[in-house]
């Protein structure tokens, strides 16, 4: 379970795309929209974690046979939200508790998918189940239902310990500067989606 738990939090822990989303919806909408987006992110971690451990050869074949249109889709997923995000404006996102709660979902689902969409975090997981040792031959299938669990429990206890930190940040922050941190924010996602999506269309082209 020790193990899971830190697989869990170092899957999470590099500060990409979905970190700095966090970041940005922690000081615009509070601690519990992003930690729901974390959440999402988690159980997308917890499904490439799953895949990897039960068709290992299967998956990282199918990636990197791949590894080109994967990267242009997830590129393009990067791209789009970003545009939305630089477009946002914070003082539109006072909503009432009962359209939060909706919203939840929708944080939930957006993390998820943001997640989801770079499947190359399959060859992370790998060295970290390699580091490890996370698929020993001496263990059960309950040891791994137990440690899959806590690969989830500790995404979400990340996610939980930066939107408390963030959320104590907010006092320090009023609307013209969360503008401009949604511009910052998706300006910098923007340019990750825009850098992988010239490299992967060099390569299909290199390669065809």
């Amino acid at each position: 379970m020790m193990r899971g738990i830190l697989i869990g939090i170092l899957v999470s822990a590099p500060m990409g795309p979905i970190g700095m989303l966090c970041i940005q919806r922690t000081l615009n909408r509070g601690r519990w929209p992003a930690f729901y987006t974390g959440v999402g992110a988690g159980l997308s971690d917890l499904i490439y974690c799953l895949l990897t451990g039960l068709g290992l050869s299967f998956v990282t074949d199918f990636v990197q046979d791949n590894q080109s249109l994967l990267q242009l889709i997830g590129s393009v997923v990067l791209l789009v939200y970003a545009g939305y995000l630089f477009g946002a404006n914070p003082s539109r996102t006072l909503q009432s508790q009962g359209v939060q709660s909706m919203s939840n979902w929708k944080d939930f689902v957006t993390g998820f998918l943001l997640t989801f969409s770079n499947p190359f975090i399959l060859f992370f997981i790998i060295g970290l189940f390699a580091r490890f040792s996370f698929l020993a031959p001496e263990f059960e299938a309950y040891h791994y239902v137990a440690g899959y669990i806590s690969i989830f429990a500790g995404a979400v206890m990340w996610w939980f310990g930066v939107t408390w930190i963030v959320n104590k940040m907010r006092s320090h922050f009023n609307i013209r500067s969360l503008w401009l941190l949604n511009r910052i924010v998706g300006a910098l996602i923007m340019l990750m989606g825009a850098i992988g999506l010239v490299t992967a269309l060099h390569e299909l082209f290199v390669n065809h």
